[in-house]
């Protein structure tokens, strides 16, 4: 029981990680004719629009669904008395890290959409 306490803790702090928000994926725009004060400018209110991703909502359900997937798997696979809390703590570490992702990359196609309504040609 300890262990999917420390797993659910550990889940809620790759939530925090995530939400703290450093695009790994930078625009990179055409920059002919951008008059790239106002593309600054433009940007920050673009990446204003993707704080609005709830990726510490899809961490949490990636890692309850990952407990939930991998308690299972762990229960039928090995009957041990411990095998179904390992398990799930593995899921729970594996569903949090893709939901975490998952919110990641929510953001960035948030900020590249967003560019592009502004009329920027966004190249990636």
């Amino acid at each position: 029981m300890m262990r999917v306490v420390l797993v659910l803790s550990l889940s809620l702090w790759l939530a925090g990680c995530a939400s703290n928000r450093s695009f790994v994926d930078e625009p990179i725009i055409d920059r002919k004719g951008v008059d790239m004060s106002r593309y600054y400018v433009d940007k920050e209110e673009c990446e204003a629009y993707a704080n609005e991703v709830r990726t510490g909502e899809k961490v949490a359900r990636g890692a309850v669904g990952g407990a939930v997937v991998g308690g299972a798997i762990g229960a039928i696979v090995n009957r041990g008395p411990d095998s179904a809390e390992r398990g799930a703590g593995v899921g729970a570490v594996t569903g949090g890290v893709r939901g975490a992702q998952e919110g990641v990359r929510e953001s960035e196609r948030v900020v590249k959409q967003c560019l592009r309504g502004r009329g920027y040609r966004v190249l990636n």
